[in-house]
């Protein structure tokens, strides 16, 4: 039996240096064009190609590279097998901290001063009352940004699509939950997984449901931003700005009207990256789980999508 690494996009020397430490018994390849793969049992995916599928007869379990699934699920060819993610506590931290400072970029005007430095022009002015914020999504990630943030002094919503209960901050399920919610805000942070119901769902509708000047804060999946919307919603002020870290297309086209719009800070998805180290810990383990027949940790429901 064997481990196949189908990750795409990236040098993966390091990481399948990493893994046979950890698995010095085990057969490791990476996926390409024409090896044999009847004894792949384990796939390590992440947007690997959709023909791969097709040709494991084999196969027993998949692991994402990572904390999200959408892009696995999307696959029409993908095996009615267990699928796991990643869960590395150090991106709570990374994303409560990125969120953080994404904030404090539109509450201390710093969106401004760019502006003013490019023009040479001083405009000092206190940093902003706008203080509330509502996070869409309360997993382990929401859960954790919402949590710093009320550490810092906000004054923190969240909505989620069952209803919570969460110490320190007012929860929200349902439509009108979110419709109620989004009425007061200023600040919203997406870090809902990418589902069929969570498809663009930051749209026209969903920004025009917001105070006029809200900032819009991305950290989740680019298809979750219908990206003509939000342009005309900065554009029109509806949005007072925006902090997008994850694109439809990544990386993103030189020709893309989010390059020019001055009102949006724009990262290269780095608000939480994996630690290879963590990450293949979990592999490891999982792969010598499914060899004694264990079940899997962090196992997706996929009806739920993540």
């Amino acid at each position: 039996m064997s481990l196949l690494v189908a990750v795409s996009g990236r040098n993966n020397t390091k990481l399948i240096a990493k893994l046979t430490t950890l698995l010095p018994e085990q057969k490791i390849i990476e996926w390409r064009e024409g090896i044999e793969m009847q004894d792949v049992e384990f796939v390590l995916a992440w947007n690997p190609p959709p023909q791969l599928w097709q040709q494991l007869p084999n196969l027993k379990a998949i692991s994402s590279y990572g904390a999200g699934v959408d892009s696995l699920l999307s696959q029409a060819e993908l095996p009615s097998v267990p699928i796991a993610r990643i869960v590395d506590p150090d991106l709570a931290d990374n994303m409560s901290e990125y969120v953080l400072h994404a904030i404090g970029h539109f509450k201390l005007r710093f969106n401004q001063y760019l502006l003013d430095k490019v023009n040479q022009t001083w405009r000092p002015k206190r940093a902003s009352s706008a203080n509330k914020v509502g996070i869409l999504g309360l997993g382990q990630l929401g859960q954790a940004v919402a949590k710093n943030l009320v550490k810092f002094g906000f004054e923190v919503n969240g909505w989620s699509r069952s209803q919570k209960s969460i110490a320190g901050i007012e929860c929200f399920s349902g439509q009108d939950g979110l419709a109620t919610m989004l009425s007061t805000l200023d600040y919203v942070v997406c870090l809902l997984p990418l589902t069929k119901q969570t498809h663009g769902m930051l749209n026209k509708t969903l920004f025009d449901a917001l105070p006029k000047g809200a900032v819009l804060i991305n950290v989740a999946r680019g298809a979750h931003v219908n990206e003509e919307d939000c342009i005309a919603a900065l554009e029109q002020g509806q949005l007072g700005g925006a902090a997008l870290d994850v694109f439809t297309s990544e990386p993103l086209p030189q020709e893309h009207p989010f390059w020019q719009q001055p009102q949006l800070l724009l990262t290269p998805h780095v608000s939480a990256v994996t630690s290879v180290d963590t990450a293949c810990e979990q592999i490891a383990d999982n792969y010598l789980r499914m060899i004694n027949g264990e079940p899997l940790l962090n196992v997706i429901d996929r009806e739920l999508g993540y």
